[in-house]
């Protein structure tokens, strides 16, 4: 039996001990680049172009795959690209010095793949590949099926062709413009366009009769343009390719492209997708992904070992139209006319969809703003009732109050109802007698007729003051000669006083007091004080029974002063006059300083007591003057 012993050295214990910890711990990402690192698999890829590096179409193709390929690439990429200049020129010089500057450059370090983007690329690629890379598998990237040299083609070879349908492109311009009589077709003089521009005149025979073709290609780009901006109506822009024009210039296409959307008349239609965004309609076209998903599709598999033999694909068509909505709107275009399935690019946002959140945060501003504003007109309303019940409420209270005063003015209605009735019995009478007389005196007949009239007035008047005192009505504000509404107030008590034996005095302003207020609940005001005033000096000595009543102006206010001469008011009952219930009366209910403090303020006044220094009490109400 024999017996193998292995002996592990300490750096290779230390290696598997990483590569260990690599695998388990880190991400599947940085695991792979970190295996990727350690493998030291760096692929190498070599992309042709056909006319340069930022030639459009084709330099989108190959941004798009470079881009892909680096994305799904399991492996470190070393790509490298090279321009084939020669195809853009009308007589393209000799290619040997370029094939002997790639033969230099990679002898020795041969790519893994060699990638071409275009039919001039492509056949650059299968005509000198025994030269340069002939054993390196080859894909041939975005080439018109019409451009394959399928006799060059070999096992090594992927094709991922496209297949460019003219009559599709030209039917679509008819379904979205169907008044379209001409459409210039603009592709360029390079040899490459030159077999674009016979093939696009073989495929459209079937459209003689319905189209009017121009043909710009013997043109150059100057008179181009100027004939683009000088179009009949009815007439599109078909733009196919421009990398030389007639005149020898060359120019890239995207840039001429935009020189002729600036200055065309008429719309512009491609089948490009690269050329779509810059100024063209759109309509069915080549995408750029169907392209690239393939192209790189077949370089990962090329690269893992698949047969590029086994790499079959078929050519790739026109996308579902597409169109430019700025373009749409620019011509006229109604969305109505583009075919089922087209789809819409460019959309500029409406107004909602530009401005949505600064407009729903207005929204709810304005929704904010309307809810406080509801709140507030709810609540100015409920306020508006409430002020409303309460000066009925006042009105009410006041009106009772009315009754209490006229109860202790009995005797003072009497007396002034007495006096004019009397009078009027007693000329009555008189009256009787003289016309008894066989020869009656008529003049002084005349006058006993005058005094009754008189008199009658005079009860008359007392009667309208009691009633007007009496009478319920709501508060209604009115304009007041306050000199006179206080002088009138007076009249109603004049007997009262007269019959307890004080002297009441009246001193008006010198000049008129216009206010504004509710002329029977002021009365009443004038009235509550001066009876509290005659009851304050029921019990005084007859020499000194005065009450005294005056109206003066106070800068911007107008002023009624009521005092008396009686013993005045405690200090500490002051604060507490015209509280509810408050009343120093031994049967007083306390409510009548509170309804007069309640009239005056609701008249937007002011009402305060003091005591005299000489004795008595005074009470003081400020009214606003109307200007």
């Amino acid at each position: 039996m024999c017996g193998v012993s292995v002996r592990l050295r300490p750096a290779a214990v230390a290696l598997a001990c990483f590569c260990l910890v690599v695998a388990v711990c880190l991400a599947p990402e940085r695991a792979e680049a970190v295996g990727r690192s350690l493998r030291g698999e760096l692929k190498r890829v070599l992309v042709l172009h056909s006319f340069g590096r930022e030639f459009r179409p084709w330099s989108e193709y190959a941004r798009e795959i470079k881009a892909e390929l680096e994305r799904q690439s399991p492996w470190p990429l070393d790509i490298q690209e090279h321009a084939l200049l020669t195809a853009r020129f009308n007589n393209p010089g000799p290619e040997a010095p370029f094939v002997d500057y790639l033969q230099s450059l990679y002898q020795g370090a041969t790519p893994d793949i060699v990638l071409s983007i275009g039919a001039p690329a492509a056949r650059f690629a299968q005509r000198y590949r025994a030269k340069l890379f002939p054993d390196t598998p080859l894909v041939l990237a975005a080439v018109e099926r019409r451009l394959i040299d399928r006799a060059n083609l070999r096992d090594n070879d992927v094709v991922v062709a496209i297949h460019n349908d003219f009559v599709a492109a030209f039917e679509n311009i008819l379904q979205v413009l169907p008044d379209t009589k001409s459409v210039a077709v603009i592709i360029g003089a390079s040899p490459l366009e030159k077999f674009w521009v016979e093939e696009v005149r073989r495929e459209l025979k079937p459209l003689t009769g319905r189209l009017e073709l121009l043909w710009y290609s013997d043109l150059s780009f100057d008179d181009i343009l100027k004939r683009a901006s000088a179009l009949p109506p009815h007439t599109v822009l078909f733009w196919g390719l421009m990398s030389v024009d007639a005149a020898g210039v060359v120019h890239e296409s995207d840039i001429a492209l935009r020189s002729l959307h600036a200055v065309a008349n008429a719309p512009i239609f491609s089948y490009q997708e690269p050329f779509f965004g810059g100024g063209a309609v759109g309509g069915p076209m080549q995408l750029v992904k169907d392209t690239s998903s393939r192209t790189v599709s077949a370089m990962i598999g090329i690269l893992e070992g698949a047969k590029p033999g086994n790499i079959n694909y078929e050519p790739i068509g026109f996308a579902p139209p597409r169109y430019d909505w700025r373009e749409l709107q620019r011509w006229g275009i109604s969305e109505s006319r583009l075919p089922p399935g087209s789809e819409i690019l460019f959309r500029e946002p409406n107004i909602w969809e530009r401005y949505r959140w600064q407009m729903l945060m207005i929204a709810a501003v304005f929704l904010v703003q309307a809810g406080l504003i509801s709140g507030l007109l709810h609540e100015r309303g409920r306020r508006r009732f409430a002020e409303i019940e309460s000066r009925q409420r006042i009105a009410e209270l006041a009106h009772a109050n009315r009754y209490s005063a006229v109860g202790e003015l009995t005797t003072s209605i009497a007396h002034e109802l007495n006096q004019p009735l009397g009078s009027i019995l007693t000329n009555a009478e008189t009256a009787e007698i003289l016309l008894k007389a066989a020869s009656p005196d008529i003049n002084e007949v005349r006058q006993i007729l005058a005094d009754i009239r008189r008199d009658d007035q005079r009860a008359s008047e007392v009667i309208r003051r009691l009633r007007s005192v009496l009478k319920k009505t709501p508060f209604e504000v009115k304009d007041i000669e306050l000199n006179d509404m206080v002088r009138e107030a007076i009249g109603l008590v004049r007997a009262v006083a007269d019959g307890r034996r004080i002297t009441l005095i009246y001193m008006p302003a010198a000049t008129d007091l216009p206010v504004k207020g509710d002329p029977i609940q002021l009365q009443q005001v004038v009235l509550n004080l001066i009876i509290n005033a005659m009851d304050a000096i029921a019990d005084a000595e007859a020499a000194k029974r005065e009450v005294s009543v005056s109206t003066l102006r106070a800068g911007k206010d107008a002023e009624i002063r009521v005092s008396d001469t009686g013993p005045g008011i405690d200090v500490s009952d002051l604060a507490n006059v015209f509280n509810p219930f408050f009343s120093t009366k031994p049967q007083g209910m306390g409510m009548g300083l509170a309804i007069v403090k309640t009239i005056v303020e609701a008249h937007d006044g002011t009402i305060s007591a003091a005591n005299l220094p000489a004795g008595g009490a005074l009470f003081t109400i400020r009214l606003p003057i109307v200007r």
